[in-house]
């Protein structure tokens, strides 16, 4: 076979992919449309006005699948031509067409297997059916097996590819066989270098500087009770226990509001909701300018270089103006246009299997961060291959690294998923929390009673969460002691809330204000100038953590900044007497457990608007912004005493708890104590008097109507 016979038969073989891979993509997208799911809480007017970026949304995935197929197909038709060198095979089109969809099908299929075993919540986060059909499939699979399977794959082909290389050459077509050798070292380069991300060396000269570095670690939902220190019944946090042995823990840190974007912006801010202005996650485009000194850009001010990375749980951290100069971050997550980039569940589900790289990263962001799926392990290696770089430069570095690891729906990578759970459990929480497979799921059903969840299968996925964080941290802290930077950098800890667990009736995040499953947060500190074994016991607030940072780095502290400096205490000084407020966020949906006559919200799709069509922003429409502040439950906490807010239509609830003999929060001591409860509500009234469109007191403590035992 000459240069040019060949150069004809690859141009009809890869005619052939290309059709057997256009006709895989439309049908993909005729399934897709049929069964067609969205993201998001729209209404069908939204998605009319819409339905212009719909379509071209549609369109862009619809051609990413078609490449991808391609890329798939185009083994077997390549295979076929060898074979057609090497036998002397007559071509065939129909031929060419079965070797490109057996090829296809085998690589998605052993792709499917590898994420089925190694990341099955990719799976669970786009799948219309139910997730036990996979079981008997998943339970074959393992790392041995998918090693095997990749090596016949490889190697099988590889040899193929060897012997028909060779059958081209001596047979006169060098060109065919120079230009596939070719190919194929182009795309194991690529592969190489851009697609296969690799673990950095330690650095061996790392700059010495007289100014400290910052990193902070931090993994959404992560319940203070579950460190090592708080006498948890598993050993799931050796590193951050490690860690705070090094330096100090503050053991009752509140933050304000258990949703991310208030929690977050408090703490780098160092103010509470009612002053940056953020109650929830959903605001208008107007008010992600703060207008406000924050940690990273008072950093950068100062001559640090400031970044921050995360997976689909960070995107606040890029959406508000926070003075981070080099972001590593999805698009908002609570946009319309986003939600539609990701499209129906099908055709994501197919791109996901093989976009979870640089590659999609950088072509298909919003199926890279998939919502729900977290990028623990890719996290952390990009946290590694930062710290290389920015330990090399010549200034100082603030990198905030913040994890999605323990967020619901749970879904941890291999072995986590596995490590505590039942292995002999059948139900659908298997992989992840059951139908939690976009976040507006996950807040829809906030609403359902106990018995709905598989409580010992969630909580056993949720440990193994937690354990798939700390090994993670570990290694970023490895990683930092073996350049030489650890000596130099403070390390912070931290969490944006925690999770309840059916604790006070309801499960989520920011729904109650009784317990301090959510509003609780494990902080640990260490580096230069904190006293080792540090443990502060007292009351802190995450309002405290931007001064206390900005002290510990001999920068300035704003005087706008409402949290307090906890260094003289972090240097075996006394911790000063707080007082932690705390607020919850929106429910979206009626709650289990909620008093009578509680204030209630407006209908989700009531609630939220999209202000301005062309940013795609999802936002509180400004009719209800009193509405819902009024409706939010309040608590003080100040030494051993708790006092709770609950509005009513008519009046309102205060519950009183001593944490010291009660720590549960089961017995309310309001009428009992009431001197107590009248001064914290004091207090309690005085901090929400800031808040535009503020609750008045409506009756004085004591009264008939401040309690309800």
């Amino acid at each position: 076979m000459d240069d040019l016979r060949f150069f004809s038969l690859a141009i009809q073989a890869s005619n052939m992919a290309g059709l057997v891979a256009l006709t895989f993509a439309l049908l993909l997208l005729v399934k897709s449309l049929v069964d067609f799911s969205q993201t998001g809480p729209v209404r069908r007017e939204v998605l009319t006005h819409h339905r212009a970026y719909l379509a071209l949304s549609l369109g862009r995935l619809t051609l990413a699948a078609f490449l991808v197929a391609n890329l798939l197909s185009l083994p077997g038709t390549l295979a076929y031509l060898l074979g057609i060198s090497i036998f002397g095979f007559t071509y065939i089109k129909l031929v060419a067409a079965l070797a490109a969809a057996i090829s296809l099908g085998v690589l998605s299929f052993v792709q499917f297997c590898r994420v089925l075993h190694d990341s099955p919540g990719v799976i669970v986060a786009s799948s219309h059916y139910a997730i036990h059909r996979l079981y008997p499939l998943w339970e074959q699979l393992s790392p041995t097996r998918l090693a095997l399977a990749t090596d016949v794959l490889t190697w099988g082909y590889l040899s193929w590819l060897a012997l028909g290389l060779f059958s081209l050459f001596w047979q006169g077509a060098h060109y065919s066989a120079f230009a596939i050798a070719l190919l194929h070292g182009l795309l194991f380069l690529i592969y190489r270098f851009w697609i296969a991300d690799q673990e950095p060396l330690p650095l061996r000269n790392a700059t010495l500087r007289k100014q400290a570095n910052l990193l902070m670690i931090g993994s959404d939902t992560l319940r203070a009770d579950r460190l090592g220190q708080a006498g948890y019944k598993r050993s799931l946090t050796p590193n951050l226990d490690r860690l705070a042995e090094q330096g100090a823990s503050l053991t009752q840190c509140y933050v304000p509001c258990a949703r991310t974007a208030p929690s977050l912006l408090s703490m780098l801010t160092g103010t509470w909701p009612h002053t940056h202005g953020v109650r929830d996650n959903f605001v208008t485009d107007e008010q992600t300018r703060l207008n406000l000194p924050a940690l990273p850009g008072l950093l950068a001010e100062a001559g640090y270089h400031t970044a921050v990375l995360s997976d689909w749980a960070g995107s606040d951290m890029g959406k508000f103006d926070l003075g981070f100069q080099e972001l590593d971050l999805p698009g908002d997550q609570w946009n319309i246009h986003f939600f539609m980039r990701q499209g129906p569940k099908d055709i994501r589900l197919f791109l996901s299997l093989f976009l979870a790289n640089s590659i999609g990263k950088f072509f298909l962001e919003e199926i890279y961060y998939l919502g729900g799926v977290p990028l623990t392990r890719r996290l952390g290696l990009r946290a590694r291959q930062m710290l290389a770089r920015l330990g090399a430069a010549d200034q100082p570095f603030f990198l905030n690294v913040f994890m999605a690891s323990t967020h619901p729906p749970f879904a941890s990578e291999y072995p986590y998923y596995t490590m505590y759970a039942n292995g002999n459990y059948r139900g659908p929480s298997k992989f992840a929390m059951a139908k939690l497979t976009d976040p507006f799921e996950i807040i829809r059903r906030q609403g359902e009673p106990r018995e709905e969840f598989d409580l010992e299968q969630i909580l056993d996925l949720y440990d193994g969460c937690v354990k798939s964080f700390d090994d993670e941290a570990g290694r970023i802290l490895d990683y930092l002691k073996d350049s030489g930077l650890a000596e130099n950098t403070l390390v912070v800890i931290y969490s944006d809330h925690g999770m309840e667990f059916f604790e006070h009736e309801t499960w989520g995040q920011g729904n109650s204000a009784i317990g301090d499953f959510s509003a609780r947060v494990p902080v640990v500190i260490a580096g230069p100038q904190v006293t080792a074994a540090t443990h502060l016991d007292g009351v802190t607030r995450s309002v405290d953590l931007a001064p206390t940072l900005l002290q510990l780095l001999n920068i300035p502290i704003p005087p706008g900044m409402e949290g307090v400096s906890l260094v003289d205490a972090l240097r075996g000084g006394k911790l000063p007497d707080l007082a932690a407020y705390y607020e919850t966020g929106i429910w979206l949906t009626e709650l289990p457990g909620m008093p009578s006559g509680h204030l209630r919200y407006p209908g989700l799709l009531d609630m939220l608007g999209i202000p301005d069509p062309s940013s795609g922003t999802m936002a509180i429409k400004p009719e209800y912004q009193e509405q819902i502040i009024a409706a939010k439950d309040r608590m003080v906490r100040s030494g051993r005493w708790k006092l709770v807010y609950q509005p009513l239509i008519d009046g309102m609830v205060l519950r009183l708890y001593d944490l010291e003999t009660d720590p549960d929060c089961r017995m309310d001591v309001a009428s009992a104590q009431s001197d107590i409860t009248a001064r914290l509500w004091g207090l309690l009234q005085a901090w929400m008097a800031f808040e535009p469109g503020a609750p008045t007191a409506r009756s004085a403590p004591g009264r008939n109507d401040t309690t309800d035992s």
